[in-house]
Order: C-alpha cells, then structure tokens, then sequence
C-alpha cells in the first residue's frame, strides 16, 4: 500500500495543492495563479498575494482532493511549505496545514521551497538525482547549491542583487511588455537580434567566483532604451523592431551569465550532475544552451519540466523524503521567510 501526502505550496503567489505518493506518482495537482492581480504593478504586492491565498487555499485543497477522488482519511500526511517566501503567504498554507492535522490527526511535514525546486528533477525523471549542483534561477532566487541529499544543501553562490526572474519582470516592465516579464521578453525576443545591443555579462569572466550581478545589466537595459535621467517609461515609442532587439540582447546576456557559472560550479564540485529548477529554468533559450554546455563536458543534465519550474505543489513531494526518516513537525512550526543559505 502506498503512502499519500497532501503537499500545499503558498510561498509567494501562487496558491497550489497537490496529493504526491511514496512512489513519486502524483494523483492530483491545482494551482490557482495570482498573475492577473499582480499584473498592474508589475511584480507581487506582498499583501494582496497573502489576502488571495486566503481565499483560495481550502477550495483548492477541496479540488485537488476531488480529483484525485481523496478523502482527508486517506491521506498519511500533510505537508506545506514554510520556508523561504512571502511571510504573509507562507503563514496561510501554514495556517491551513496545521488545521488539517488538528482535525485529522495526520502527521505535519515541512517543505523547504528551494529544496523542492530541485526534487522537482527526481518527480519528473523518476530517478536518484543526488548528490548534483543544484541551480535555482527563479522570480526570488538565482543560487547554486551543492546537494548531498535531497535535505542537504550547501550553499556556492548566488546573486548579490536582482535575481534573474526580478531582472526580467523589471526589462518586461521597461518595455511596456506583459507581466511575468519572462515569458513576454522571451517572447519579444524570438524576432530580435540578439547582437544589436553589447550588455555587460557581470562576473562572467571572473573564474573564481560563483555569484551573479543583474542590477547593472538591468540599468544597462534602461540607459539603452532611454538615457539617464528620470523617465516615463509608459511614454516611451519604442517601435517593435527596437523592443525585440533590446529584449533578445538582454535574454542573451542574461542565459550567458547562467550558464557561463553553472558550469563553473560543476567544474569547481567535479560533479558529474547537475539539475535546475525555477521559473526561469521554463526559458527556453535556457535550456537549449544549458543543455549543449553539458554535452559538451559529458555532464548529465535535469532539469524540471516546464510545469514544473514555476510554483507548485507537486515539488512538495518532497515530503515524502520526510516521511521516510520519521522527520515530522509539531504544531509549534513556524515560517522562515528569509533565505538560509545554508539550508
């Protein structure tokens, strides 16, 4: 008989349930998107994603249920993330998970996000992924990691500023392109030249460090398209020739830098792995370079499906890992916002 967990995921915007068994087979997934609320400001506003997640959190724990044609009994454990993300919207899955247990009796699980970004590889290919470099290139963060285990996480480097995700959101909003900026530059970018504009590769060139920089790349993007000086971007007159090629010389600098380090950072583990997860990982120029780097130096390559780069619970599989080493929670588990770098 296998075992079931419930695994809900409320890190940041994106309020998702899934039901994950112990032999990594997923029976029922929901994610609910907060795109459309968020898409006026141009990035998430803390507060209305927590108030959302309210809202959505128990009919979506209802529908994944539902389809996965579950009852609470018959679930062996709940799992929810709690660490790192929005404080506000980790406190609601936690809030949510924790009912559940009081109610059910079932045993709490505590999720790392970033831990599961990873897993997300072993879910999708059905195999041991561990030990690997692990890359994380999403909205929040751009780290590399090396994991000893699917718990274990030793942090190499990661952004000193902007994450990759935040950097394209903030181009995206530069050219009056949709939000999330990555798939909309991704977009733009399929009809421009990719060489018409030289940004900077911040560390790109430094062999010794393992760290990103896209702040400058980001200022770079805006003194392309407007100067210095104070702007209104929204009364700029790009035509569409200038914004595909602004959008196509930044993704490309940008995929440089992630896969110039990646790289680097197998060189320095001499691990023969390496797996990637995150909202950006979906960008497929990405993962056209990334995986030709790794055939190049015969180094084995996972990275998550699309569905499963962005937000989701089904990485909550995680949890299972848990599970098995008897690595359960009280009702005392609190939220980590912030990142633990060596967590």
């Amino acid at each position: 008989m296998c075992q079931r967990i419930l695994t809900i995921e409320t890190s940041c915007d994106e309020t998702a349930a899934a039901v994950v068994t112990d032999r990594l087979d997923v029976l029922a997934s929901v994610v609910a998107s907060q795109d459309r609320l968020h898409e006026r400001y141009g990035g998430v506003v803390p507060e209305i994603a927590a108030r959302a997640h309210v809202e959505r959190i128990l009919p979506v724990i209802d529908e994944t249920l539902r389809r996965g044609e579950l009852k609470l009994a018959d679930l062996d454990g709940i799992a929810v993330v709690n660490t790192p993300g929005l404080a506000g919207s980790l406190l609601v899955g936690v809030a949510a998970a924790k009912a559940l247990c009081v109610a059910t009796g079932k045993p709490l699980l505590a999720v790392n996000h970033l831990h599961a970004h990873i897993y997300a590889c072993q879910i999708a290919d059905r195999q041991n992924v561990f030990p690997c470099v692990g890359f994380i290139v999403s909205g929040g963060h751009t780290n590399l990691y090396h994991c000893v285990s699917p718990t274990q996480f030793r942090y190499l480097g990661g952004t000193i500023d902007d994450a990759a995700g935040e950097a394209f959101d903030k181009v995206a909003a530069m050219l009056q392109l949709p939000y999330p900026g990555g798939p909309s530059v991704s977009a733009a970018a399929a009809a421009g030249n990719a060489q018409k504009y030289p940004f900077p590769r911040p560390f790109l060139r430094d062999h010794n460090r393992l760290g990103f920089s896209f702040s400058g790349l980001k200022t770079a993007v805006r003194y392309a398209i407007a100067g210095t000086g104070k702007v209104d971007f929204s009364a700029l007159q790009l035509s569409d020739r200038e914004t595909a090629d602004v959008a196509a010389s930044f993704q490309e600098a940008v995929v440089d830098c992630l896969v110039g380090k990646a790289m680097l950072a197998v060189q320095q583990t001499g691990l023969g792995r390496l797996c990637v997860g995150g909202g950006v990982a979906a960008n497929t120029l990405f993962r056209e370079r990334l995986t030709t780097a790794c055939r190049q130096v015969d180094t084995e390559l996972h990275i998550a499906p699309p569905q499963l780069c962005t937000d989701n619970a089904i990485m909550g599989g995680l949890a299972i890992e848990h599970l098995k080493a008897g690595s359960l929670e009280t009702l005392e588990l609190d939220v980590l916002p912030g990142l633990v770098r060596g967590a």
